[in-house]
């Protein structure tokens, strides 16, 4: 018979429940908002900057992202 073992077989569902729980721990922690940089919902929009940023000009806009940057 040989071949791969079918997605349902018990050593594939053996690798489910640890990586599942790995996950989420990842992104419960707040790890991954720490190792990707992104910012937490709740830092979104803050007091000094409600609206979003609107990149407007095709020929300026890395001035344009700079000076959104500035505003942190």
């Amino acid at each position: 018979m040989g071949g791969r073992p079918p997605l349902s077989s018990v050593r594939h569902r053996s690798n489910t429940a640890p990586l599942f729980i790995a996950g989420w721990l990842f992104v419960s922690t707040g790890l991954a908002y720490v190792v990707f940089g992104s910012p937490r919902p709740n830092e979104y929009f803050t007091e000094n900057r409600q609206g979003m940023p609107l990149i407007t000009g095709r020929f300026d806009s890395l001035e344009q992202l700079d000076e959104f940057s500035r505003s942190f």
